[in-house]
């Protein structure tokens, strides 16, 4: 399997991953993007149960966890995709419209 960087319009199709492949881990921990959104995310902790399901879903591993329980979004990662409110089955994340 070749990395994501290795791969062009003259990559065969067979060296493709398949659809919805993740072939790299997010790199956003690396770079500060939360400049980037538009929308931010509202943790409502009493709505929230930690069931930890918004976790896996986060393409930007913004959503920290500390003794089995999730914590306020790293608002230095998230870029606000709304994700993890849409997956949220206890509507413990809104998304709201960012003021800078």
């Amino acid at each position: 399997m070749r990395k994501a960087s290795e791969i062009n319009e003259n990559t065969p199709w067979r060296e493709l991953t398949t659809g919805a492949g993740i072939a790299e881990p997010a790199t956003s921990k690396l770079f500060n993007t939360g400049d980037w959104r538009t929308m931010i995310p509202v943790f409502l902790e009493d709505k929230c149960t930690h069931c930890l399901y918004c976790i896996p879903y986060c393409p930007d591993s913004s959503i920290p966890v500390h003794q089995k329980k999730r914590l306020d979004f790293d608002f230095m990662h998230c870029k606000g995709c709304g994700i993890c409110a849409k997956v949220c089955p206890f509507h413990a994340i809104e998304m709201v419209k960012e003021e800078k």
